[in-house]
């Protein structure tokens, strides 16, 4: 399972990283921060334990929230 959050957290990262440099147009900011704040969200090392009180399952309803906000994020920029 760690090795799943670890990966989702480096296609989170890299694709927020990605958005902001080759895509400085329309909501490609609000893209890229999703996919960041995704990437800390599925990152293993970060919830080990719970440090700020939150559980597995707040964190993947959190990500899911996220994941189906993108439609919303982009249709005013076509």
């Amino acid at each position: 399972m760690a090795l799943i959050g670890w990966f989702l957290s480096f296609v989170g990262l890299f694709a927020g990283l990605a958005l902001r440099q080759d895509m400085p147009i329309g909501g490609s900011v609000t893209l890229s921060n999703l996919a960041i704040g995704f990437a800390l969200l599925a990152c293993p090392m970060l919830w080990r334990e719970k440090p700020l009180g939150i559980s597995r399952a707040q964190r993947i309803v959190v990500a899911l929230v996220m994941i189906l906000t993108v439609p919303l994020v982009i249709l005013p920029a076509a």
